[in-house]
C-alpha cells in the first residue's frame, strides 16, 4: 500500500463519516477490523516465524520498553514542572506513550518492508504494556477511578492481544502451523490495514486546536523518539530498523483518544491535535522513503 491509497481510505472514512450520521456502522467497522481481521493479521504474521527468527529481532522487544521509558519520564516530568495541576498534563503523558501502532503503523511499516512483522511484535507488545498504564493515568489525572489490575487483564482480553501471545506460545513450542491454514487466515487479517485507516478517517475532527499542545504532543510522542531510534538504531537490519523506528514515532492512537474521552480528560484538544499531528508523520515518512534504498 502506498502513501496516495493511504490518504485516499483515511479521506473516505472521513467523507463517510459526514454522510452517515448514526455512529452504529461505524461501531460495527471498529468491532471487526478490532476484534476479528486484527487478530487474524497478528496471528498469521506472527505464528508463520520460528524461534530463531524471533530471537534474531530481540531487539525491537528491548526498544519497546526504551521508547515507553524515555516518553514516559520526559512528558511526565515536563507536566510536573511546567503543566502542574492543568488536566492536560495528565492527557499529555497519555498522547506521549500511545502510539497509533495499528492503522497508521503497520501501513507506514509496508511502505519500507515486505515482511512487518517486527512492526506487529512491536505493535502487540507495546499496546499490553501501555494499555494499563495509560487508563491508569487518565483515571488518575480526572474524577475516575481504575485499578491497574483490571486495566491490564483488559488489555490481556483484547482478541490482536491473545492472538499475540497465541501465536508467540505456538512458536516458542515449536509448532508449526500448516500453510494451507496460515496462508488464508493472513490475506483475510491483510483487510484490517485499509478499513483501520477508513475507520481513522472517520475519527477526524478539528473542534478544538491549540499550537502550544500541538508541541508538545509532538514533541514527546514523535521528535524524541524518532531522533532517539534513528541515532541509536542506524546499524541495525532494516527490518529491524525501520519497524522501530516507524512505530515508535507514530502520532497518538485513536485508543488514547478513547480514553480520554470516557475520562473526561481533554479529549477535544487531544482528538485535533492528534489529526494534524497524523498528517505531519504521513509527511515526515514519505520524505524518508524518498531517500530510502528500501
Amino acid at each position: 500500500m502506498n502513501i496516495v491509497e493511504m490518504l485516499a481510505l483515511i479521506a473516505l472514512g472521513y467523507v463517510l463519516r459526514k454522510l452517515v450520521k448514526s455512529e452504529k456502522p461505524f461501531d460495527y467497522l471498529r468491532i471487526l477490523v478490532n476484534d476479528v481481521l486484527l487478530a487474524l493479521f497478528i496471528f498469521g504474521n506472527v505464528v508463520s516465524k520460528d524461534l530463531a527468527y524471533l530471537l534474531s529481532i530481540k531487539t525491537v522487544f528491548i526498544y519497546v520498553f526504551l521508547i515507553i521509558g524515555v516518553s514516559l519520564s520526559a512528558s511526565y516530568l515536563y507536566g510536573r514542572f511546567k503543566l502542574k495541576n492543568d488536566p492536560w498534563a495528565g492527557a499529555l503523558i497519555v498522547l506521549s506513550i500511545y502510539p497509533n501502532t495499528a492503522a497508521l503503523g503497520f501501513p507506514i511499516a509496508s511502505l519500507f518492508l515486505d515482511d512487518i512483522t517486527p512492526a506487529i511484535l512491536y505493535s502487540t507488545t507495546n499496546s499490553m504494556i501501555v494499555i494499563p498504564i495509560v487508563t491508569f493515568i487518565a483515571a488518575h489525572y480526572s474524577s475516575g477511578g481504575a485499578s491497574v489490575k483490571e486495566s491490564f487483564l483488559k488489555a490481556l482480553k483484547f482478541p490482536p492481544t491473545l492472538a499475540n501471545l497465541l501465536a508467540l506460545a505456538l512458536v516458542i513450542a515449536g509448532i508449526k502451523l500448516p500453510n494451507w491454514f496460515i496462508g488464508p487466515v493472513k490475506t483475510i487479517g491483510w483487510l484490517s490495514i485499509p478499513l483501520l485507516l477508513i475507520y481513522f478517517g472517520s475519527r477526524i475532527t478539528l473542534r478544538s486546536f491549540e499550537w502550544r499542545k500541538l508541541l508538545e504532543v509532538g514533541t514527546f510522542r514523535i521528535a524524541i523518539p524518532f531522533l532517539f531510534v534513528f541515532l541509536t538504531l542506524r546499524e541495525a537490519k532494516p527490518e529491524v530498523f525501520y519497524s522501530v523506528l516507524v512505530e515508535a514515532s507514530m502520532p497518538p492512537a485513536i485508543a488514547a483518544n478513547a480514553i480520554l474521552a470516557q475520562y473526561r480528560l481533554k479529549a477535544d484538544e487531544a482528538i485535533s491535535v492528534t489529526f494534524i499531528l497524523t498528517l505531519l508523520v504521513i509527511g515526515l515518512f514519505v520524505m524518508l522513503k524518498s531517500f530510502s534504498m528500501y
